[in-house]
């Protein structure tokens, strides 16, 4: 287990990526599922679900077995995350729309993007299945979770998010195109995500419907 942690925490981007992607994903899941006063037990399912359900996606499209059931570190990343975000609800009044919560939805889905473009691009996937898997990496685990929580996922009709995490994915397999290493393409994909996603936030931006061109009337 020792070996494991220090290979995660020192080891190649994916690693890194991975570790950051399940513990923000797990407190922003578990955040969700406090405001909506789940009990414990389903708080842990829903904090459980952001963390893995799009990784455990990725995996099964580029045909491996989801990295949660193969090591029990990936699920104490997770359950860190959980307690996290128990721990936040004690001393904070609405921890799911702090600044805390909110920067670790937007690191998430930075890491997210990333280690989805990693491995499509491992499995030698063309640039469509690149981007396609980032994407899927980063909102998948959000969207289940909103489904755990009875409501449409956000992602298909509010907020800049899901873009964030394709104009991420776009920037990994630009900065590989133009012959960058594999640590550089990470981290311009991971951070394009975050920041775009971090100025969506601040400005409030949102992609129109088709409402918003007029052709509808009131």
């Amino acid at each position: 287990m020792i070996q494991d942690v220090v290979a995660t925490l020192f080891g190649d981007p994916f690693a890194v990526m991975n570790t950051v992607g399940l513990v923000a994903f797990a407190l922003v899941g578990a955040s969700k599922a406090i405001r909506e006063e789940f009990d414990v037990f389903g708080i842990v399912i829903v904090g459980l679900a952001m963390a893995f359900a799009g990784g455990a996606t990725r995996d099964l499209l580029v045909a491996r077995i989801p990295l949660a059931l193969q090591s029990p570190l990936e699920i104490s990343l997770g359950l860190l995350g959980v307690s996290l975000a128990i721990a936040l609800s004690v001393v904070l009044p609405s921890p799911d729309t702090h600044p805390v919560t909110l920067v670790s939805d937007a690191v998430g889905l930075g890491a997210f993007a990333t280690t989805g473009a990693i491995v499509a691009s491992d499995a030698g996937v063309s640039a469509f299945g690149v981007v396609t898997i980032a994407t899927i990496n980063a909102v998948g685990g959000g969207a289940f979770a909103d489904i755990l929580l009875d409501r449409a996922p956000f992602i298909l009709f509010e907020d800049f998010y899901a873009s964030c995490a394709v104009l991420g994915g776009v920037a990994y397999w630009a900065a590989g195109m133009l012959g960058a290493a594999g640590s550089t393409a990470a981290v311009a994909c991971a951070a394009v995500t975050v920041l775009i996603r971090l100025v969506a936030v601040v400005y409030d931006w949102h992609l129109p419907t088709v409402q918003n061109f007029g052709l509808f009337g009131e």
